[in-house]
């Protein structure tokens, strides 16, 4: 696996602390001097842009096949471009969102997850997922300071992604991290269950 690299996702709802905690994931990594880095979905591609901007930032949810259809196509893109060399290096790769965001946020619009994972086969499969767990009304309360919200961001919404998300966790796709504590009680949980993954993968 270290040959190859390694690749680990964080999930979690919108303000669960994940895109902060998967920077201070890899800050850490690196100081053990382990070459990791942080990537994230949407990406920074030409698609990626289009779905913050036309996707995220409307005033009404388009169709939920069509959200899970252009993330799909971003992740593809993505995959390509930039996590399978990353791997090929044999860099660590901490994905802020990746394929399970889309099983969460379009299969809580009641779209077939069936259907979702057919459109996303080629997707890798990580080494590791972990979900950062916080109750959606926590998240809710954290969103009041943001000027702007995306258009998936109502706590009716964000209460139907968790179940989705624990259902997953449930099925042993993803790794239940406890996010209600603090930043940093939070990131050494991830860093202790990070470097015993790492370590049984005899990862320097």
């Amino acid at each position: 696996m270290s040959k190859r690299g390694v690749f680990i996702c964080i999930e979690g709802i919108d303000a669960s602390g994940k895109t902060t905690q998967a920077h201070q994931l890899v800050k850490n990594l690196r100081l053990r001097g382990l070459d990791a880095l942080f990537t994230s979905e949407p990406s920074s591609g030409e698609i990626g842009k289009i779905i913050r901007k036309h996707v995220l930032n409307r005033k009404k949810r388009m169709s939920a096949a069509v959200e899970a259809l252009l993330f799909a196509a971003d992740r593809l893109e993505h995959l390509e471009k930039e996590i399978k060399p990353a791997l090929k290096k044999g860099k660590i790769v901490i994905c802020d969102r990746y394929v399970y965001s889309t099983m969460a946020y379009q299969g809580a619009a009641d779209l077939d997850l069936k259907w979702i994972e057919k459109i996303n086969q080629f997707a890798l499969i990580p080494d590791m997922a972990l979900f950062i767990d916080v109750s959606p009304e926590i998240g809710i309360e954290r969103m009041l300071s943001k000027s702007k919200k995306s258009v998936m961001e109502t706590l009716k919404n964000q209460r139907r992604v968790c179940e989705v998300y624990l259902k997953m966790v449930n099925e042993g796709l993803l790794m239940r991290i406890d996010g209600n504590n603090s930043v940093e009680v939070v990131a050494a949980e991830i860093l202790k269950t990070v470097s015993r993954f790492l370590e049984c993968a005899h990862v320097p």
